[in-house]
């Protein structure tokens, strides 16, 4: 869905809410849904000259159907967003016993970081590019991984020289560090009410555990470390644990854009 089409989705969304009215918009991309019920105050929500508004995000797996937020539904749009083939060693691809063991602990691991939920920040949406690079791989594409169907790639890939800087997209707080198998060196920021993101690959972390980090920080360099073809940075971004685009939050005055 092209800028113009997305935010005009969005005003669709935050003004009309009759029942043969089709909400619709693109996975991957973020719902702006007028409101005015405290059940959804523990979302991400913006308020805008008395106007509240919670903050959906649309998945990328409900594509040509609906997900209903308070009897209200929003239909997924199906979308052909290309795809990736990549060839790695076979030993990253085929495990070990040990290797699978290992990958299910760090799943956890990792699950339970991005089920964490914070109140104590809040972010308005305003992200940077974390890194001078080339996108590599967009959001979305199909992955065939030596040839073999994988999960979509539901991150933003951008190619840097080891040892690049890595800064803080947005303000947060890091939740998680850590070195995992098919991450390689890796990171997770909060930047609150369900909205995380998280840095995969890299040579060198620059933060540690608990620590706020304010945007413009540098949190790490490019490397290429875990499950990789080449030195780049895996960006992902979630809301409400629903992996999102990273490339739409990257507009600037994202808000303003929306509403």
């Amino acid at each position: 869905m092209n800028k113009s089409k997305f935010i005009a989705c969005i005003l669709l969304a935050s003004f009309t809410y009759a029942s043969d009215s089709k909400l619709s918009g693109d996975p991957g991309e973020i719902f702006a849904l007028r409101h005015d019920k405290e059940q959804f105050n523990n979302n991400m929500t913006i308020d805008r000259d008395g106007i509240k508004f919670i903050l959906v995000p649309l998945p990328f797996n409900k594509q040509g159907s609906y997900i209903e937020i308070d009897d209200i539904k929003i239909f997924v749009n199906e979308k052909d967003f290309g795809e990736s083939r990549i060839n790695v060693d076979s030993s990253m691809v085929t495990l070990s016993a040990e290797n699978q063991e290992r990958t299910k602990k760090e799943s956890e691991i990792i699950n339970k970081a991005l089920n964490k939920y914070s109140r104590t920040h809040k972010s308005d949406l305003n992200f940077k590019m974390p890194v001078n690079g080339i996108i590599s791989s967009k959001y979305g594409k199909k992955r065939f991984i030596n040839g073999l169907p994988r999960s979509p790639h539901l991150a933003l890939d951008i190619a840097a020289p080891s040892g690049t800087e890595i800064v803080a997209p947005e303000s947060g707080r890091v939740i998680l560090v850590g070195n995992f198998f098919y991450s390689g060196n890796y990171l997770i920021i909060d930047h609150g009410f369900g909205l995380l993101s998280s840095y995969s690959h890299l040579s060198k972390v620059n933060v540690n555990l608990d620590e706020y980090v304010d945007q413009g920080k540098k949190i790490g360099e490019v490397g290429a470390t875990g499950r990789v073809t080449g030195p780049h940075l895996h960006w992902s971004i979630y809301l409400n644990k629903t992996r999102i685009n990273p490339e739409s939050l990257i507009v600037e005055n994202y808000l303003d854009s929306i509403l």
